[in-house]
């Protein structure tokens, strides 16, 4: 049975699109042209944040204050771009929002976090050690904990799902990056819900494979580091609610090394003249690997965030790896 109904969805629309426009899917013709297939990019790098999280937090948001109608703030744990929706949501709330951070987190998704109004404070080696930070602060100090996935992060993450399959209907697969797995899980949850016979291959870095080695192995699969510098699938662990999904919703899950992150950054640049971070490049990544397979196809890749520092945008430009 699907998560959520039609109707469900299109009430999230109706949220969401209170506080945002809905993003464009376009078919670029000289990706499309590299690839051999026809290839329609879902743009979640043109939110008001640069990133897909917007919508989630937007939902989660509005449930919080339904909900908690005495809550004061928010806390949560980032690597950067759910971190910007939740600050800018709660803030349009009237909420605080604490934010935290592992040490060396992109600069400048940090200023924009702070722009957007959050506290954000560095704590941890890793996404995983701030995240529990957050979660203990939050207990302290009587905030509400938002969690990297929440049905009602779920709930507004899904309307992008729904404006990809409403225009573009018939796809015959949809590539989609999994950090904690709200973006995947959303994919899955509307493809479902309409019906739909496209499938859904998730995408994790080589260097943060926990996902994919949860899958294989039927049951959660912890990793001792997720060191890539696509931070937005920098997660050890996975996400128990999420991995229900996608271990039976996903096709396959696919590994990219971080190299072929970097050429499907330059390739976006190039191609559209668009900026992708590095999870934002990891479904057009999975593409370019699996091209043979895709061939004549009619295919999906989510481009879920643009928020790359301007340094590691240089390097990869240059043809190089960006160190973490």
């Amino acid at each position: 049975m699907p998560l959520f109904t039609l109707d469900q969805i299109k009430d999230a629309t109706q949220l969401v699109y209170s506080q945002m426009p809905p993003t464009p899917q376009y078919n670029w013709p000289i990706i499309s042209a590299n690839l051999g297939a026809e290839v329609w990019v879902k743009h979640e790098n043109h939110t008001p944040t640069g990133a897909f999280k917007l919508r989630g937090s937007i939902t989660f948001i509005d449930w919080v204050k339904r909900t908690h109608p005495k809550a004061t703030g928010i806390c949560t744990a980032t690597r950067g771009n759910h971190g910007q929706g939740q600050s800018r949501s709660a803030i349009a709330a009237g909420l605080t929002a604490k934010i935290y951070v592992p040490f060396g987190n992109a600069t400048e998704k940090n200023t924009a976090m702070r722009a957007f109004g959050g506290e954000v404070i560095e704590f941890g080696e890793d996404f995983d050690v701030a995240r529990m930070e957050a979660i203990r602060v939050a207990a302290e100090q009587d905030l509400i904990v938002v969690p990297p996935f929440h049905i009602e992060i779920l709930r507004g993450v899904s309307t992008y799902a729904y404006e990809l399959f409403t225009n573009v209907p018939d796809l015959d697969t949809v590539y989609v990056p999994i950090g904690c797995g709200s973006g995947i899980c959303s994919i899955i949850s509307v493809r479902d819900a309409m019906g739909l016979k496209t499938k859904v291959v998730g995408v994790v870095s080589e260097k943060a494979q926990t996902a994919k080695l949860s899958v294989d192995a039927g049951k959660l699969v912890e990793t001792k580091t997720a060191n890539t510098f696509a931070d937005g699938m920098a997660v050890r662990m996975p996400v128990a609610d999420a991995y229900d999904i996608y271990a039976k919703g996903a096709e396959r899950i696919v590994t990219i090394s971080e190299t072929e992150i970097a050429a499907a950054i330059r390739m976006y640049y190039t191609a559209t003249h668009n900026l992708a971070e590095g999870a934002g490049a990891a479904a057009l990544a999975a593409l370019m690997q699996e091209r043979d397979k895709m061939q004549g196809k009619r295919v999906g890749v989510i481009l879920t965030g643009g928020n790359i520092d301007a340094d590691m945008f240089q390097t990869v430009m240059r043809g190089d790896v960006p160190k973490v």
